[in-house]
């Protein structure tokens, strides 16, 4: 069993920056693949980023490439995701999710291959 705990979601103005962070427990953390989806008021839940086991690659959804980064510290037992540059329709629920059925190369950007979720945490970013 793996439990995810996001963190660092709150109001930013437009422009502005975030840094969330993902708590995960288990001891086999290093051999899950990462991501963070996000679900906006009335829409559907969405990809926005993900990274791979070793940390080596990652992968991230059109509408946040190049403002966003993803990254991991195995030591900690944690995923982040920093997001420079926000603007309002960023605003959403972000969840972290973890595939723990990962190969090294594996980049989960789909529901389906994740196997569990945090509670997600709120970010708003006003205009």
């Amino acid at each position: 069993q793996v439990q995810l705990v996001e963190s660092g979601g709150g109001l930013v103005q437009a422009g502005g920056s975030l840094r969330l962070s993902c708590a995960a427990s288990g001891r086999t953390f290093i051999d899950y693949a990462m991501a963070w989806f996000r679900q906006a008021p009335g829409k559907e839940l969405v990809f926005v980023a993900a990274i791979n086991c070793s940390g080596e690659n990652t992968r991230y959804a059109d509408s946040v490439n190049g403002r966003f980064t993803i990254s991991r510290n195995d030591a900690k037992n944690k995923v982040y995701l920093q997001m420079n540059s926000l603007k309002p329709e960023d605003t959403a629920i972000y969840y972290c999710a973890a595939d723990s059925l990962a190969f090294a190369l594996s980049l989960p950007t789909t529901k389906s291959e994740i196997d569990y979720w945090g509670q997600g945490t709120q970010v708003t970013v006003s205009s």
